[in-house]
């Protein structure tokens, strides 16, 4: 395992009427994170949002290149960004407790904070078809040119891992600083990962490492 202290290079917020960010993704062109009773779509040039949709967001959300998801306590519904209709609803693995989502490879990947637990599931059911297990509370999940990382937040400590997707194994371990909790997570294809700041109502940028592989 490579461990060293997280880069952080950016920071949006904190945005007016906005208590806490949660769930966290990105369109392609927006970063979106989730404050309770909205999804916040922010211009990362700017740094300030540019629209809003009202809907229950107190916990993960994903893109899939067309669509959000986003839990809403014990669902995950499905959503039309461009009207913010709610096209969809399927059940969360094991009714609720659920943190971060992603999509990746077709499915939706979801983070179970206290279970310390991800789940791949099926986005049409909801049905569980595989489960990777973590040594900490699992907080946002994303997928980056086929790595997998989450965030963890337990007490004053948080952090960003890079794990193997089939044991689990910490490969990555980037740390935060005391008291800097990470809430959300997600890629934007490249060198960045976004991360939902919890009550400090921000979104932090973080540099991604380069694999050495890679280098």
């Amino acid at each position: 395992m490579t461990r060293s202290s997280a880069d952080i290079i950016q920071e949006y917020g904190p945005f007016p009427d906005v208590e806490a960010v949660h769930g966290v993704t990105h369109d392609g062109q927006n970063v979106w994170f989730a404050s309770g009773d909205r999804l916040n779509a922010v211009d990362p040039g700017t740094g300030q949002i540019v629209r809003s949709i009202e809907m229950t967001a107190m916990a993960g959300t994903a893109f899939d290149g067309t669509h959000m998801f986003q839990i809403a306590e014990d669902r995950i519904q499905k959503i039309d960004p461009k009207t913010g209709s709610v096209l969809a609803s399927i059940p969360a693995p094991q009714d609720g407790g659920c943190s971060g989502l992603a999509w990746a490879d077709g499915a939706l990947w979801v983070g179970q904070y206290r279970d310390r637990k991800i789940h791949k599931i099926d986005p049409e059911t909801g049905a569980i078809l595989r489960t990777i297990e973590s040594t900490r509370f699992v907080t946002g999940v994303t997928w980056v040119d086929g790595e997998l990382w989450h965030g963890t937040w337990e007490g004053d400590e948080s952090e960003l891992r890079r794990i193997d997707p089939e044991t689990g194994a910490v490969l990555t371990q980037l740390d935060m600083p005391s008291g800097m909790g990470i809430s959300g997570l997600e890629s934007d294809g490249g060198d960045r990962f976004f991360c939902g700041g919890g009550n400090s109502g921000t979104v932090r940028v973080v540099r991604r490492p380069q694999r050495a592989s890679a280098a």
